[in-house]
């Protein structure tokens, strides 16, 4: 590791994050998808969707917050694609900078404005009813499975970033990932659904960590699903961190 790696990085993520402030209607946009989803199942479909919760807001935020991150992270596979596409890194690798650290700057700058997006929808969620009896550690815990997921997200967007041919295949890639949400505990509780596609739900990353949310928001016992939704996290993440980086190697 270059000794001047970290001060490096620090420069590649203030780059990466200027980009997202003077272009902010990035985070609205990713924002307003999920806030829209969750008026739609709150003060549409859910009155007729039965949970066993009184409070059917509290059931849907985990869920809604995991769609805003696999929404988020299609923006940073867009920004590596133009990166790549302009020529971008080859600028940066003629300078004496770790190369690394172009894209850590992108993977560090999903974290930030992927939580900020989390802080508004936590916020709209409140005023729509949304209420946690979880106490500061059990919050922490939530943030760590969060920023764990949007890692490992970010780093598959990295791969996608690298290896696409247009701007359409680097954001296409996120489609899937949004859609896993809808086939998971983050609706409407697994035991409602045909035996197959049942056993697929419970048997996919987003589930297990869905359920832990909930879980540590509430403050019931979390059980196995904390363990399993970290070892899917801490799993898409280190085989996605390795593609991505095997990936860019190559083109630098």
């Amino acid at each position: 590791m270059n000794k001047h790696f970290f001060s490096d990085m620090s420069v590649m993520l203030g780059r990466s994050m200027r980009h997202i402030l003077r272009s902010i209607d990035t985070i609205i946009t990713v924002t307003i998808m999920p806030i829209a989803l969750m008026l739609l199942f709150v003060y549409v479909f859910g009155g007729a969707i039965k949970t066993g919760t009184d409070n059917y807001v509290n059931y849907l935020m985990p869920g809604i917050l995991l769609i805003a991150i696999a929404s988020g992270i299609s923006y940073t596979a867009y920004r590596l694609f133009l990166d790549k596409q302009r020529g971008i890194f080859e600028r940066f690798h003629s300078m004496p900078i770790s190369r690394s650290t172009v894209l850590w700057g992108h993977v560090l700058t999903s974290l930030v404005s992927n939580a900020i997006s989390i802080v508004v929808i936590i916020l709209v969620g409140l005023i729509m009813g949304f209420r946690s009896s979880a106490g500061v550690l059990s919050w922490l815990a939530v943030a760590g499975i969060l920023v764990l997921f949007t890692l490992a997200l970010t780093w598959i967007a990295a791969i996608a970033g690298l290896s696409a041919k247009s701007v359409e295949g680097a954001s296409a890639f996120s489609y899937p990932l949004l859609f896993l949400p809808f086939i998971s505990s983050a609706f409407v509780p697994t035991d409602s659904m045909p035996s197959a596609v049942r056993a697929f739900a419970e048997n996919q990353p987003v589930t297990s960590i869905v359920e832990s949310i909930r879980a540590l928001l509430s403050s019931q016992p979390v059980g196995n699903d904390i363990w399993i939704a970290l070892a899917w996290c801490v799993g898409i993440m280190i085989v996605a961190y390795i593609f991505a980086m095997s990936s860019y190697k190559k083109r630098v």
